[in-house]
């Protein structure tokens, strides 16, 4: 380009900038009256609730005198279960407090996703972080079978402590931003978190030796079933949100849950084998604890590890067991239905034949 093309380029770019100064101040005046409109819908919602409390208790006292309610204080009651379901889907719109464990991490950064799409990228992308780091510790857990390299071996345990730093802040995030994931499954990670992090400090000594092929096999194990639950929980909870049966913020974790129910079959069994694996790590810990060169790591893992054991089984027989007494029930309320059905065409059908038996009135 020339001068005269140079100078008239800058002008042209110029004009742009004043398009974008505006656009800038429009922009920073509509952050700030967003900024006030959340305020007042919370101060609102909290108004609402205040004056809802105390209708619902004046309610309730009505019951303890024994005061009979007509036909307008039942459709009042409903009326305030109505609004509370309404509050509730107005305040999954606006920013949420974060929870302790986010303030000491964070601080007071607000972490509320209030576009609908984000949250959804943000569910994404924690799931294929799931995904990709459990696929590189299997690599490197495979790895550390074959080769007896011990910055090797720091790289995977080191990864593992991060890996589950990182997922317990996600899901924490996760929990802000309306995902239902239940309280053993986050506490699961902060223990998982806690036995990474003194596998890291377990000196390189006999007894570590004789525990490192046990525990590549494990990680290996785990990362294959992580890789088949995702797989198995990604596509039955893309068929439940297109029903609109499950929450849009669901996520897949690393254990047994009600929705999981159909075509779980094939799954089950490793699943159970992972909890058991963990209950033979947890008694190869404790034989090595009494190991002339085991320290103070090897007990505590030993305990940390039955306690995964015990819990994660608890937590799969219970929800079996409620899944199996609902599909029972279930089946119960089906058969009294089609037996009283059945009497009801029996009683039709002798009906019918009697009338057609009696003879036509002249």
């Amino acid at each position: 380009m020339d001068v005269e093309e140079c100078l008239k380029e800058w002008e042209d770019l110029s004009a742009d900038y004043k398009r974008l100064e505006t656009v800038n101040k429009e922009y920073v005046t509509k952050l700030e009256e967003v900024g006030e409109l959340q305020a007042t819908c919370m101060k609102e919602i909290t108004h609402q609730k205040y004056r809802m409390s105390i209708i619902a208790n004046a309610l309730k006292r009505f019951d303890k005198k024994g005061i009979t309610k007509d036909e307008r204080l039942a459709k009042l009651e409903k009326e305030i279960m109505k609004r509370k379901a309404m509050l509730h889907e107005i305040n999954t719109t606006l920013p949420k407090q974060n929870s302790l464990y986010l303030r000491i991490i964070l601080g007071n950064v607000n972490v509320s996703i209030l576009n609908k799409n984000d949250k959804f990228k943000y569910k994404d992308e924690y799931e294929k972080f799931k995904l990709i780091l459990s696929a590189i510790a299997f690599v490197l857990a495979v790895a550390n079978l074959y080769i007896d390299f011990r910055p090797l071996q720091l790289i995977l345990i080191f990864l593992l402590v991060w890996y589950y730093c990182t997922l317990t802040i996600r899901e924490s995030i996760l929990k802000v931003n309306g995902s239902r994931i239940k309280g053993w499954w986050r506490l699961h990670h902060f223990i998982s978190t806690i036995v990474s992090g003194i596998l890291l400090i377990w000196p390189q000594n006999e007894a570590w030796e004789e525990f490192r092929h046990t525990f590549m096999w494990f990680i290996a194990y785990i990362s294959v079933v992580q890789f088949m639950q995702f797989r198995y929980q990604s596509g039955v909870l893309y068929r439940l949100k297109a029903l609109g049966a499950r929450h849009n913020m669901d996520i897949t974790i690393e254990g047994f849950h009600s929705w999981m129910w159909r075509g779980l079959s094939y799954l089950l069994p490793f699943l159970f084998g992972g909890y058991v694996f963990q209950l033979y790590i947890a008694y190869t810990l404790y034989n090595i604890s009494f190991h002339r060169s085991a320290t103070w790591q090897v007990p505590y893992l030993a305990v940390l590890f039955l306690m995964l054991h015990c819990f994660n089984m608890y937590t799969i027989l219970q929800t079996l067991k409620k899944k199996t007494q609902s599909s029972m029930k279930l089946r119960y309320r089906l058969r009294a239905i089609a037996y009283r059905l059945s009497n009801e065409l029996a009683v039709l059908e002798q009906k019918w034949r009697q009338n057609k038996l009696e003879p036509k009135s002249e």
